[in-house]
């Protein structure tokens, strides 16, 4: 096959397996183009069965093809929830009529979500990434601790949002500097890292296989150095825009309303770091849609939840790479490689290709998924997908 000269390959793409997939040669020689391995995600939203106005599993593999995305592992904060093999197996027929890439649903850790019955773990396990009550933490001790000796005994992974209920006090942001400014009520970092000082002490009681999800606060990623230092069985991931953003960027929009929240500067430095030494080893985006009707009420009554598959490296790539703050090999290792390792997913004939040097725009019309609602509506940003290849068949061009 010929290159042109200009194409390179990252480290952990193997040329070989773009041969038969797809000519690069068909693309223009204008640019800085790479050919990057294909992206994980282990946190995003579908909305399908049940919130299908919101996003579909068509239009939610879509973005994520155009976002260089080839696997994502989708939450079970659904209608029916994945609780038990009759309404995974909804889901799952949904993902095989309409998924573009390759879509891996987490079963619930509790019956609804609800935290007060074990789901049918056991009867999931074959058909799933893992297991999460994802928009909620589970409250109860005895319960978490249940649902970690039988993931254990199957092998399976405990994907755990933290958030403790009784700290939460009605909060919708940050319990920061822009709350008191602006009479918000904040959420405060304790309620997150409270419920993982928590799970991580469960973890060391029972061996299970445990990643946190979206960590937002500096506690969080201490506790975590900590816990790994000690040689548990452990992984966490951040979101793009707690590495760039803190609440000093809020406005009174819902597009700037996420849980867990925009936290402070101090805490995005640490996050940061976090990256930078391993500790977090996996960047995903949470990409949670909600329909433009929902998210126009403003901070304190819009849903939580923003967008973020479509743009996700190209928004990285700007902010944080060509700032010199985070290598270029770091990034990708924490949104394709380091997953793909934690989670046991192989990469296969799945990558994609990227002109660094154009510009796009982050409008309602770039942006493939149905929800719209991002912090960085209307910016500019380099990095341009060209092609996405999936399992060696071609579900992206630009």
């Amino acid at each position: 096959m010929k290159y042109f000269d200009k194409v390179k390959f990252m480290s952990s793409v193997d040329p070989s397996l773009v041969d038969g997939c797809v000519a690069v040669s068909e693309f223009s020689d204008n640019g800085d183009i790479v050919v990057i391995p294909g992206f994980c995600d282990v946190h995003v939203h579908f909305r399908e069965p049940g919130f299908s106005y919101k996003e579909t599993v068509k239009t939610g593999s879509l973005a994520a093809a155009h976002g260089g995305y080839t696997t994502v592992c989708t939450m079970p904060n659904l209608n029916p929830v994945p609780d038990s093999v009759e309404n995974l197996g909804l889901q799952l027929d949904i993902i095989k009529k309409d998924a573009l890439i390759e879509v891996l649903p987490y079963g619930a850790i509790t019956v609804g979500e609800m935290g007060e019955k074990l789901a049918d773990i056991g009867g999931m396990a074959p058909f799933v990434a893992g297991f999460s009550d994802d928009g909620r933490g589970v409250q109860s001790d005895a319960m978490m601790e249940e649902a970690m000796r039988t993931a254990k005994a199957l092998g399976k992974m405990i994907v755990a949002h933290c958030e403790v209920n009784s700290l939460l006090n009605g909060g919708y942001i940050h319990d920061g500097e822009y709350a008191r400014a602006h009479g918000h009520r904040g959420i405060c970092s304790e309620s997150e890292y409270a419920q993982i000082a928590r799970d991580l002490e469960l973890v060391a009681k029972t061996g299970c296989s445990y990643h946190i999800c979206h960590i937002s606060a500096k506690e969080s990623v201490e506790l975590l150095r900590q816990a790994k230092s000690s040689g548990l069985d452990v992984s966490g991931e951040t979101g793009p825009h707690y590495l760039i953003m803190d609440d000093s960027d809020l406005r009174e929009e819902g597009r700037f309303k996420m849980n867990p929240p925009l936290r402070s500067a101090s805490d995005r430095e640490a996050l940061v770091e976090g990256i930078l030494d391993g500790t977090l080893e996996m960047i995903a985006t949470d990409h949670a849609p909600h329909s433009a009707e929902e998210k126009s009420r403003g901070l304190e009554k819009s849903p939580f939840g923003i967008v973020g598959l479509d743009f996700a490296f190209p928004w990285m790539y700007t902010k944080l790479v060509k700032t010199g703050i985070i290598p270029f090999e770091k990034l990708i290792d924490c949104l394709s490689t380091n997953p793909r390792r934690r989670f046991g997913l192989p990469m296969g004939k799945s990558f994609s290709v990227w002109d660094l040097s154009a510009e796009v725009t982050v409008d309602e019309n770039f942006i493939q998924s149905q929800g719209k609602a991002t912090p960085i509506l209307g910016e500019r940003l380099l990095g341009k997908n060209l092609l996405t290849v999936c399992g060696g068949k071609v579900v992206w061009e630009n």
